[in-house]
């Protein structure tokens, strides 16, 4: 576990409690805010996982070939960009129906 792992779960934490209040008091803005920290911490965290996947090649799932650890990066990126995408547009259609 590295300080992006450890970073990405305290704004997941905040940001469960922003949407928590923010929704308990009916204050849109922050229930949006803490959606947002929670977003950024799951994308921290999960770089923290590229990061040692990648610089620890001795990993039983990483081998020790190096294309191995790029192929498992990539995944990892496209599952990143993929969720924030799905995200997005939950969001945008969440938006669309109020």
């Amino acid at each position: 576990m590295n300080e992006s792992n450890v970073s990405g779960k305290f704004d997941q934490v905040v940001g469960k409690i922003k949407q928590g209040v923010g929704e308990a008091v009916g204050n849109e803005n922050l229930a949006n805010q803490g959606a947002a920290d929670q977003v950024k911490g799951n994308v921290k965290e999960t770089w923290g996982d590229v990061k040692d996947a990648t610089g620890n090649p001795q990993r039983s799932d990483a081998g020790s070939n190096p294309q191995t650890s790029s192929d498992t990066g990539h995944n990892v990126r496209e599952s990143i960009t993929s969720a924030a995408e799905n995200t997005k547009a939950s969001v945008q259609n969440a938006l669309k129906r109020d």
